[in-house]
């Protein structure tokens, strides 16, 4: 039955997720604050991904099958930061700045206004994968009351240590490697760093 109801959900989100060009969503909204674009919701395991030639998210595939997370699902809503590339030739992965939004699950394809808390740096497979670390910028939508990385790691340790340890294993042991945790103003200069000049 689960899986009816997810195939039902991803087929409705894969017809109308076409009124958004995901491509054209600007890193910051109108409000100033950066947008993030969520793929994965909260609590599920299947890679949904961004389809940017067909303006959709379908799940991503392995061997033709939907690829599913081998480990606990996620911790937050998965997603990007619109209108960023983290460029290989700067040591990047050649996509959009990864983010995580610690809240409760929004639906593939939401866009929601966000505050960057913190980043991990990790790496892949050799190449840079740094991961933003943001809360809903509507207070109504938060979980954490904190909004600084300090206060991240003063008021919730265990939330930090949660998220360290699910991206240095979701891949496997040993596929990812840590580099550094960063503040909420390294993130901010992250962002703005990978931003696309249009």
């Amino acid at each position: 039955m689960s899986r009816i109801l997810y195939l039902f959900i991803t087929l409705i989100l894969f017809t109308s997720s076409g009124n958004i060009k995901y491509k054209e969503v600007a890193t910051f909204s109108t409000n100033n604050f950066v947008n993030a674009v969520i793929e994965i919701p909260a609590g599920t395991n299947h890679k949904i991904e961004f389809d940017e030639n067909t303006n959709t998210f379908p799940c991503d595939q392995k061997n033709g099958k939907d690829r599913i997370i081998d480990f606990l699902p996620y911790p937050g809503n998965y997603g990007f930061i619109p209108s960023t590339l983290m460029d290989e030739s700067t040591g990047g992965d050649g996509d959009a700045l990864d983010i995580l939004v610690i809240s409760e699950s929004f639906t593939t394809g939401t866009i929601v206004e966000i505050v960057p808390i913190a980043i991990l740096e990790l790496k892949d497979r050799g190449e840079l994968d740094s991961k933003i670390i943001g809360i809903p910028a509507d207070p109504a939508n938060q979980l954490l009351q904190a909004t600084t990385f300090d206060e991240l790691s003063q008021k919730y340790p265990q939330v930090k240590n949660i998220i360290e340890t699910w991206f240095l294993h979701y891949k496997g042991i040993g596929k990812m490697e840590l580099i550094s945790w960063g503040d909420e103003k390294v993130a901010m200069s992250e962002i703005k760093k990978f931003m696309i000049k249009k």
